[in-house]
């Protein structure tokens, strides 16, 4: 008699598996809010007060820390997490501002690298106070440093399993 019991279990027990309990679904929506509505926020303060979308922003601060403000425009699109054919699209409208331009890459001119410009350099060091400022309002400033430790350590964590090759 137990087995005939055991499957109606085991169906149960799958089905359940395809759901979250209450707590897990509050948990994720609010992620899922926080995923969706920070960046808009962030992109909103940057349009506003410097003329920057947020990835627009991303690649000059990652140009500026890159040795000699220069990356290939393959890293480049990895690190802001966007495709080759639109980073190449946004570098076009930040060269015709004046805060970047493009060159083959000397070490190898299958490569297209893109390099930061004084001109781009001081966009990105007049936009960084207010930008700085929101993100701490926003962010920092509502989590003790153990907590923005451990949501950094956990947003890695979560990195980790999307970039992992065996998705």
């Amino acid at each position: 008699m137990t087995g005939q019991n055991e499957a109606p279990q085991a169906r149960m027990d799958e089905q359940a598996d395809l759901w979250l309990a209450p707590g897990e679904l509050a948990s994720w929506l609010s992620v899922v809010r926080l995923m969706t509505r920070l960046p808009w926020a962030i992109d909103a303060q940057l349009q506003r007060d410097a003329d920057l979308s947020m990835v627009e922003y991303m690649a000059l601060a990652m140009l500026s820390e890159a040795p000699e403000r220069s990356l290939r425009m393959s890293v480049l699109a990895e690190n802001t997490s966007t495709s080759l054919s639109r980073l190449s699209h946004m570098i076009k409208r930040l060269e015709s501002r004046g805060y970047v331009r493009r060159e083959p890459d000397p070490a190898d001119g299958r490569f297209t690298n893109a390099i930061l410009l004084p001109a781009g350099l001081s966009k990105l060091e007049s936009a960084a106070p207010a930008h700085v400022a929101y993100v701490r309002r926003l962010v920092v400033d509502n989590l003790s440093g153990e907590r923005l430790r451990r949501l950094g350590q956990d947003a890695e964590r979560i990195l980790q399993r999307i970039d992992s090759p065996a998705r």
